[in-house]
């Protein structure tokens, strides 16, 4: 398949049918992942020490022997009985800051691109929805696919709420988002770096991997899908 170009994008007839879906960790935001970023804002207010960073340590190596992630995606320790309202009061500012001024160029001219073709903005990633919706208002994008915290009694559990926003899970959530909209994903473009990408990237005609991680060339390579680097 031939990857459509800028330039292709950008003359193609208005149309809502058609969506644009982009992961955000290492593809909109090259490096370091959001939530990494979070943690750290976190700290440096106080709001999160070193009990948070050995809990999650603790979670990692007792239940993923072959250092998985997968864990940390289910459970964010780190923030479990931290009260909901203290927490994402942060959120604006944090991504104000922390977010915004390290966003890849290349990145929002493709989705600048999107945008003049008509087509629907998606935001599919597996980082909090609470930290992510300030990060969709200020790009103009109107649907955003996020995890969800599980809360009780105004705090937050540190459990994420099924369906995880990875792998399988990501294609869950589009699905339903999909049926609701009428989105045409035959005529639709993703893009996303991981393996955790790859249901996503199957759903749509014009799939792109960017910034590639373990071992996400390969991937694209066997499926003959276009690899860009977006810093």
């Amino acid at each position: 398949m031939i990857p459509l170009s800028s330039s292709q994008i950008s003359q193609t007839t208005l149309n809502t049918a058609v969506a644009a879906l982009f992961d955000v960790d290492n593809t909109l935001l090259p490096g370091q992942a959001s939530e990494v970023r979070f943690f750290r804002f976190l700290w440096s207010r106080r709001l999160v020490g070193w009990r948070e960073l050995r809990n999650s340590a603790e979670l990692w190596f007792r239940h993923a022997p072959h250092f998985s992630l997968h864990t940390l995606r289910e459970r964010k320790l780190y923030l479990a009985g931290k009260a909901v309202a203290d927490i994402e009061s942060l959120a604006e500012e944090f991504c104000r800051t922390k977010i915004v001024p390290y966003l890849s160029t290349r990145a929002l001219t493709r989705m600048d691109e999107h945008r003049r073709a008509g087509h629907h903005l998606v935001l599919v990633t597996g980082s909090l929805d609470f930290l992510m919706a300030p990060l969709a208002a200020l790009l103009e994008v109107s649907t955003l696919l996020a995890a969800r915290l599980e809360q009780q009694h105004g705090r937050f559990t540190g459990k994420v709420c099924v369906p995880l926003p990875y792998g399988p899970g990501k294609r869950e959530l589009v699905t339903r988002w999909t049926e609701a909209s009428q989105i045409d994903l035959a005529q639709s473009y993703a893009y996303g770096d991981s393996p955790g990408d790859m249901e996503l990237l199957r759903m749509v005609r014009y799939p792109q991997v960017v910034n590639p991680i373990r071992g996400m060339a390969a991937i694209a390579r066997r499926n003959g899908w276009p690899v860009v680097v977006w810093k």
